[in-house]
């Protein structure tokens, strides 16, 4: 299986839908496959929390992106896909630089995805951070606008 979705589809729906001026710091798709993403969010001071080392709310924001995204490789664009639950666990500081999530979803039905996304910044070798992340698919229904 392939992913349906390709970063440049992904990033252009980023773009759209949030536009860029809304995004601070701006992410970036860098990398899809069947089940999988790698986004990136490169660095900004405003990323820090005191002692120097990326925020948990940072590293919260960005593993519930990468499992949103990663959901894309299995479904297309779902725009009307909602976090149901997020549940992280920081393993090490996260130094400050550009920071990486890897998704990939574990489980998807018809109306839950289950996705694990290790947040790390892109020279560290063990995960900053490790969450598991459920989505709430929408219905049929509500996918196709009526």
């Amino acid at each position: 299986m392939t992913s349906k979705v390709r970063a440049e589809e992904i990033n252009a729906f980023l773009t759209k839908a949030f536009g860029s001026e809304r995004q601070n710091p701006r992410m970036e798709v860098t990398h899809v496959g069947d089940g999988e993403v790698t986004v990136r969010m490169p660095y900004d001071d405003n990323m820090l929390r005191p002692g120097g080392v990326i925020s948990g709310p940072t590293q919260m924001a960005l593993a519930d992106c990468a499992a949103y995204f990663a959901i894309f490789t299995r479904t297309g664009i779902e725009p009307y896909a909602v976090t149901s639950n997020l549940n992280i666990n920081f393993l090490n500081a996260c130094k400050a630089g550009d920071v990486l999530a890897q998704g990939k979803v574990l489980k998807i039905g018809k109306k839950l995805a289950v996705i694990e996304v290790d947040v790390r910044e892109e020279t560290m070798d063990e995960p900053a951070s490790h969450s598991i992340v459920t989505y709430a698919l929408p219905s049929k229904k509500m996918s196709d606008g009526n």
